[in-house]
Parts: C-alpha cells; structure tokens; sequence
C-alpha cells in the first residue's frame, strides 16, 4: 500500500475570502485558489509538439487567474493521438518545447499541468471541426493516411479504416512503458501535476468497460481484471513522477447511453487508485456506448458534480468537479457543500477567459483583479479608483461637462 504525503487541502479558512479563492496544497505544491482550467484538445499541434496556438491558448488561460492550468490532452506515443493534429510527448524534443509554455504559466501565478492519454481504438479520425470523421485511404494524399489504433479487443467502435489490434502482453508492456517516458519527459518540461487520462472512452476506459473489453485473460472478465490495465498505468505514473508533487486520474463515473460501467465500478476504481498513489479524482463522464438501459448523463448545470460528490465521500478521496459549471456562485456552493475540492471549467473559458477575475468580483472578493497580470490590474484598478472619484465629485455633471468639450472636439 502506497501512503501519500501529508496535504493540506482544508477548505476552512479565516481569512474571509470565499472558498473558491482559498489556496489548494497537494504535497508541495501550492495552488493560489480552487479555479482548474480543465484540458481541452486544440487539434493545432505539429507531430505532437505545440506551436504558437496553445502558446496563445494557454497564455490566455493562464493569465485569467486560474490556479491550475493544464494543457490538453498529450499522447504518450505517436498512434496514440486520435489525429495527426494532436498534442503528444513522445519525443525528447518535445519536452524543451512544452518548457516555453509551463515557464509563461508560471510566471501568471499559475500552476502547470499536463493530462496524459492514449487514444486506444478513437485513433485515426479528423479533429473535432470535422466531428473526428474517420480517415480514409483518400487523406493520404493530404499526408494523413489512416493507421491501426490498439484496444483491448477487437471491436470497430466508432467506426475507422481498419479494425482495431486486440493488444497482446507486448503491446500492453510497450503503452506502459510510453507513459513512463512520457512521465519523465513532463517532469523535464516542467509541469508540476500529472494527470492521467482514463476516461472519455480512450484506452484506459476501453479495458475498464464491460462493452468495450471482451478479453478472457487476465485483463478482461470481472471488474478486477477489467482494471489491471488502468491499475498498472497508476503505478507506472507513480514510479516515474516526483514523490513530492501531486498525480491526478480523470475517469468517466459512468459509460454513456447504453453502457455497463457504472458509479458503483467507479467507486471501486477510485479506491484502488488511490492505495496506489493517485492523489485526486477529476470526475468526468461518458464516451462509452452500447444496448443497455444506462441514460444518458443530461447535459444540466453541474450535470457531474454528483458523481464527484459520491465519489470523494465514499472512496474517502479528493475530487475535482467539472462540467456544465459556469456561475461563481455555483462553483462556491460546490466547494461549501463538500461535494468536490476544486471546481474545473472548459468551455465556459473559452468564452471568457478572465472568468476567475469576475467570480472574484461576483463573490465580493475586495480586490478581484488581484488574480490577473499587474499590468491589467494596475490599469483596472485605476480605472475603478477614477469612476469612483467621478461620482464622488458629482457623475452627473462631470457627464455633462465631457459631453460638452466632445461637442466641440472634431473627432
């Protein structure tokens, strides 16, 4: 049985800041509040290395004031992207490129992460604008020629040019070892949390689903050999990484419509995973999908925050809660009610990137630029000061005043 180091992720705090502006310590590492920009996959990456778009992408993020960011999800070899546009850091050469962007992480107060994840048999496809349509002989001549994914059997699900390799004892030892380089190379680009990928039907929940696993080894069959595979990612993860610095594991609670995995299976995982190290949660769902009775998870408001809810309490581990959270209110009440211990957006920062700065103001943080660059806040906060002395002075008739000298300024 593998002991974590002693945390200190207490939410109480007598500082008067709202809990989702309390910092967050997991081993030595230190958030400066409870705000995760969760991963999401960009399709802009050159043989798996990153370019200027997530240097724009994740630059932006950072600088929003969240207290974790991480990267998108990066292939631990090269067939396990789903597309030839997908991050990966299956090359040395990639880990000095992903230094220039956990350096400029860093430098926002931020602390860098990065999600690992094989694709498993989702491999081959175009990226999300094309809503991963499936490559075609024809692509080679656009230098994408389809390649063979990998699963735990051999079933084409989603459907692709060539039906998946039911991966043997060797192919299952090759993707171990690619995480643990690929463990390695993150710690030398400098991230401070690794996470590892086994949700969303990637190859981590391949073997974990009844659905997609239908092996008669020591992989496949009861939910114990269903989660050797993702059990033994955990450990490799582990041995790899810095004892001092936290590993997360992203799971699907449940499959989607029409799966078998469910919360319960996820409970059991959960517990597994953290006798082997694994210091937190990040409770996802879906990506999975067969002929039961299962329903889909509805797309609501906060539409996860229970499975990580039931997750952290019955598996006695910390969460992360992630989806359908976009309101500062909603991602306190969460933390208040101990439903999760931090709260993940996606795609509500892509929208508004600075959504950490106006929860902070939302809540009634005093000063809720703090979380943004100086050189914004600065500006912001004069800009505050003087709409203040305006109205101090009289608003209505400096308004009038400045209406006047613009009716004579020729603009």
């Amino acid at each position: 049985m593998i002991t974590n180091s002693t945390s200190d992720t207490s939410i109480a705090d007598n500082s008067g800041l709202p809990l989702l502006f309390t910092p967050f310590s997991l081993k030595s590492v230190k958030a400066k509040n409870r705000i995760v920009v969760a991963p999401m996959c960009q399709y802009h990456s050159e043989d798996g290395g990153p370019t200027n778009w997530q240097m724009m992408h994740l630059g932006r993020l950072a600088t929003g004031g969240a207290g974790i960011v991480f990267g998108e999800e990066t292939a631990v070899e090269r067939r396990g992207r789903k597309t030839y546009a997908c991050a990966g850091i299956y090359k040395k050469e990639h880990a000095s490129a992903y230094r220039h962007l956990t350096d400029f992480i860093r430098l926002q107060g931020a602390i860098p992460a990065i999600q690992l994840g094989h694709s498993g048999r989702k491999a081959s496809c175009h990226t999300a604008v094309a809503d991963w349509r499936p490559l075609r002989d024809d692509d080679a001549k656009d230098g994408m020629s389809p390649w063979q994914g990998l699963a735990p059997s051999a079933i084409n699900q989603p459907p692709r040019r060539f039906l998946p390799k039911e991966m043997d004892h060797d192919d299952i030892r090759t993707v171990l070892n690619a995480f643990r380089e690929a463990t390695l190379r993150s710690v030398d680009a400098g991230y401070e949390i690794v996470e590892v990928h086994g949700a969303h039907g990637y190859l981590i929940h391949q073997f974990l689903s009844p659905v997609s696993n239908h092996r008669n080894d020591g992989y496949g069959g009861d939910i114990k050999g269903r989660m050797r595979f993702a059990l033994e990612v955990a450990e490799t993860v582990y041995d790899a990484w810095p004892k001092d610095k936290p590993i997360f594991y992203r799971i699907s609670a449940v499959d989607g419509e029409g799966g078998k995995w469910g919360l319960e299976d996820s409970i059991t995982l959960s517990r597994e995973l953290k006798v082997r190290g694994m210091d937190l949660i990040d409770v996802s769902s879906g990506g999975i999908f067969g002929d039961t009775e299962m329903p889909p998870v509805p797309r609501v408001p906060g539409y996860q925050v229970a499975f990580a809810e039931r997750i952290k309490h019955s598996a006695d581990v910390l969460t992360i809660a992630v989806g359908g959270i976009t309101e500062a209110e909603q991602a306190e009440n969460i933390l208040k009610e101990g439903k999760a211990d931090l709260v993940a957006l996606a795609r509500e920062l892509l929208w508004n990137a600075d959504w950490p700065a106006h929860a902070a103001d939302a809540l009634g943080v005093k000063d809720p630029f703090e979380v943004l660059p100086e050189e914004y806040a600065h500006r912001l906060r004069q800009r505050e000061a003087q709409k203040s002395m305006a109205i101090n002075q009289g608003g209505k008739e400096t308004k009038s005043a400045w209406n006047k000298l613009l009716d004579r300024t020729e603009l």
